[in-house]
């Protein structure tokens, strides 16, 4: 069973055009409800044939957070964490990932073996390592992957600008090219006898190199690599570091599209960085000049200002009406998924994925959003035909929020404190709380619900008091209580025992190498009261040695995503606290139903 099980991977037929190298399928996004565009406004055209061209389909995309945005984080994806974010760009439909560099440390090689050795890779999906043009570390990399029945790309990479060959690599352009060819050698050597083994090359810094002397090299390797269309070689270009508008990018893209000797036989391939802010201007000028595919990361990690987003790039073609052919449907378990992977947290404002993105705080964009809902259910009626089946054009929103998992209450709620202050920050600077942005929305809609009652202007006490109510309150039923749990250990073997009144009932039982939160919520599930954990976040209740934990849990209950609290000295038992509390809110929600 998928360990995503919200996603729906693109499961229809690959498209009949489709290049064989590109096993991607139409995903079930509705991307046929936008228009692109050029439908919509006149965009004036340049004498480079570019700008005349249109996104009409997605390209190959090819995550790199395995390796480049793995390389960017300052502690590096453990094992479990790199197995999990695989098996979600699995999951979403990726059909070509970087999975490592091999050669670089013990950790990325021992994932490397794990695809090799366990089943965790499906067969359309391809493979790709990493390597400098070094013998010793293409050695290293192909042994890596040897019995991978799966494609696989070796991806070979030298820095090739003027002043990484002079400063850095310490050779002349003629030496340089000869290193190159060397190392190319080597990949057709110690890949003999691997039949599902194909190859790519990066002139990295690509984008600051004269145009005459990386295409005299990527000319050089495709003729050794022997290029054809049956067996095409990946070209990849890349902006390692942003030093120009994109519109410079683009024309360097086109020159070597136009001018490569075997250009049916390669696959041309973009690596945008970010730089100047540009990565995502960079990339989709970058696929109107000729590129095919894209490397990126899911959410833009990476080196400096990170890689290029290709869940934004996606998410453009989508809201033009282009179906990206990689499923966003569930953005909310991607995103903790990845912030999980990468232990970074996503900016609110990020495009499409940001917590607070389809908020509208402004009266007249609330106001204007509101219209446009109105007039969408009307059309719809008028139509006969389901909301999620018509052109989309609420104003404000560029796509619909539920095309992406998203509920309709953060969009058409206001931030009732706009102007007073904020929420958040009255409860704050009063009583210390650091809540975290997604509990911020939901306590926001409490709050409005009172303003609304009470015509009048809160103080921090009354958004206190609020707060209590809402999330450390019991609420209508509380017939789970915890009465002891007990940690040991012995012989190395973690044991918990847990004692829960539940119906009035007590019932004690033992569980094996977990701790006190696990154990209790196995305990809870064993007796029909399930919490599903999805977040928790500790904080305190004003600062000091004498303050009083808080734990929040975010956990899923029968109407959608919920909040609860616990209080206490210890942040173990507030948090032991809380989980109890979404017990019985779960139970009082279900009794509310019936």
């Amino acid at each position: 069973m998928s360990a995503f099980p919200t996603i729906a991977t693109p499961a229809g037929p690959v498209p009949y055009d489709a290049p064989a190298w590109n096993r991607q399928r139409h995903s079930q996004m509705p991307s046929h409800r936008y228009r692109d565009v050029y439908a919509r406004v006149e965009i004036p055209l340049t004498e480079r044939e570019w700008p005349n061209c249109r996104l009409t389909r997605a390209p190959l995309w090819v995550p790199v957070d395995l390796r480049d945005g793995n390389q960017a984080l300052p502690e590096p994806m453990d094992p479990a964490r790199k197995q999990r974010f695989f098996e979600l760009m699995v999951a979403m439909g990726y059909k070509e990932i970087e999975v490592g560099y091999p050669s670089a440390s013990q950790t990325d090689f021992d994932f490397v073996r794990l695809i090799a050795e366990a089943d965790i890779a499906p067969d359309d999906v391809t493979i790709v390592v990493f390597t400098p043009a070094r013998r010793d570390l293409i050695e290293r990399t192909v042994e890596s992957v040897r019995g991978i029945a799966n494609p696989v790309v070796i991806h070979m990479y030298t820095a090739t600008a003027p002043v990484w060959r002079d400063v850095v690599l310490g050779h002349p352009a003629s030496e340089l090219k000869e290193l190159i060819l060397a190392g190319g050698r080597d990949v057709l050597k110690l890949t003999e006898g691997m039949p599902n083994a194909r190859f790519e090359f990066s002139p990295e810094v690509f984008n600051l190199t004269e145009p005459d002397y990386v295409l005299d090299i990527c000319d050089a390797i495709t003729t050794l690599w022997d290029a054809a269309p049956e067996r095409p070689v990946i070209l990849n270009l890349p902006a390692t570091v942003e030093i120009a508008t994109p519109n410079v990018y683009a024309d360097q893209i086109e020159y070597m599209h136009k001018n490569l000797t075997r250009r049916e036989s390669v696959i041309l391939s973009v690596h945008p960085h970010n730089d100047r802010g540009t990565g995502i201007a960079c990339a989709e000028l970058a696929v109107l000049a000729g590129a095919q595919r894209v490397e990126g990361c899911v959410f833009g990690n990476g080196e400096r200002t990170g890689n290029v987003d290709i869940a934004t790039l996606a998410l453009n073609l989508h809201a033009q009406g282009v179906d990206p052919m990689i499923d966003f449907s569930d953005i909310g378990e991607i995103r903790r998924t990845v912030e999980h992977c990468n232990q970074l947290e996503l900016h609110p404002r990020h495009p499409y994925a940001g917590d607070l993105v389809h908020t509208a705080f402004s009266g007249t964009h609330q106001d204007a959003i509101k219209k446009g809902f109105a007039e969408h259910h009307a059309r719809a009626t008028v139509q006969r035909r389901p909301e999620r089946e018509i052109e989309w054009r609420v104003p404000y929103l560029p796509i619909d929020p539920a095309d992406i998992g998203r509920s309709y209450d953060a969009v058409i709620r206001v931030n009732s404190q706009s102007g007073k202050g904020g929420i958040s920050y009255l409860l704050e600077t009063r009583y210390g709380i650091e809540l975290p942005r997604r509990l911020q929305i939901d306590l926001a809609r409490h709050v409005q619900y009172h303003t609304d009652a009470t015509g009048t202007e809160l103080s921090a006490a009354q958004l206190w008091a609020i707060f209590q109510e809402a999330y450390l309150s019991d609420g209508t039923i509380a017939d789970v209580a915890l009465m002891s749990y007990e940690t040991t250990e012995a012989g190395g073997r973690v044991t918990t025992t847990v004692t829960l009144r539940v119906d009035g009932e007590v019932h004690t039982s033992t569980h094996s190498e977990t701790g006190p939160v696990e154990a209790l919520t196995s305990a809870l599930a064993a007796h029909g009261r399930p919490v599903d954990v999805l977040s928790l976040h500790q904080t305190s209740i004003r600062a000091g040695s004498d303050s009083d934990a808080l734990t929040l849990l975010e956990h899923r209950a029968p109407d959608g995503i919920s909040w609860t609290g616990g209080v206490d000295r210890s942040v173990l038992t507030a948090t032991l606290n809380a989980v109890i509390r979404a017990a019985n809110s779960t139970a009082s929600a279900l009794a509310g139903r019936r």
